[in-house]
């Protein structure tokens, strides 16, 4: 059983491993993180802040995990160009922008 879930985290390390190394969006997206992290630090923010910035900052790479994944996939399964399949793609990548967009607004109102 232990051995199990220390695969499982093996895996998603793994997963987030690969992620870092080859996705310059993620990189940017972690980098932004970290520098609102820091700023949180120097500023001393009070629990309720961090709860909340930690929140968006992990909606927003979790997007853009899912938005990889689903790339990953399309290429290796249909790798000719289809509309239906672009048109997926660009939705997948539009819920990324949302998440960031709405991660931006909230830092905004939580460094206010």
């Amino acid at each position: 059983m232990i051995q199990t879930w220390i695969t499982k985290f093996a895996v998603a390390f793994r997963g987030l491993g690969i992620s870092l190394r080859d996705q310059s969006s993620l990189q940017v997206h972690v980098l932004a993180a970290t520098s609102v992290l820091t700023l949180a630090t120097y500023l001393d923010f009070e629990l309720w802040r961090w709860a909340v910035l930690v929140l968006a900052i992990t909606v927003v790479i979790a997007a853009e995990l899912m938005n990889t994944a689903i790339e990953r996939l399309v290429r290796v399964l249909h790798a000719q160009r289809h509309p239906e399949i672009g048109d997926a793609l660009d939705t997948a990548a539009s819920a990324v922008l949302v998440t960031a967009i709405g991660a931006a607004v909230i830092g905004v109102i939580v460094l206010l």
